[in-house]
């Protein structure tokens, strides 16, 4: 649905991936890309896809998954939401966080 919703819509969409390698820096590289199209003058927001069997951030141990950002919503989340909301200066919410 999401696929035929961005082609309907005319929307592009940009995957980075990585595998589960934590600290490699695929959030800080997907910002910088949105940053960029921004400047572009495209509009950008993000979504961030974790490979955890109905498990979030905020449940996991910090020693399993690390620090937690909490959206404006309540949502605990993986670090990475709060560099996109930085970065592209975007307000997410705890749809913007996915897992399996």
């Amino acid at each position: 649905e999401l696929v035929e919703d961005a082609i309907n819509a005319n929307r592009k969409i940009v995957v980075v991936t990585g595998g589960v390698l934590s600290g490699i820096g695929k959030g800080v590289t997907a910002s910088s890309i949105g940053v960029l199209f921004r400047a572009m003058g495209l509009r950008v927001t993000a979504l961030k896809i974790d490979p955890y069997l109905n498990v979030d951030a905020g449940t996991m141990s910090p020693f399993e998954h690390g620090e937690v950002f909490v959206l404006d919503d309540g949502g605990e989340t993986d670090l990475d939401l709060g560099n996109y909301e930085r970065f592209l200066s975007v307000c997410l919410t705890k749809d913007s966080n996915l897992s399996t």
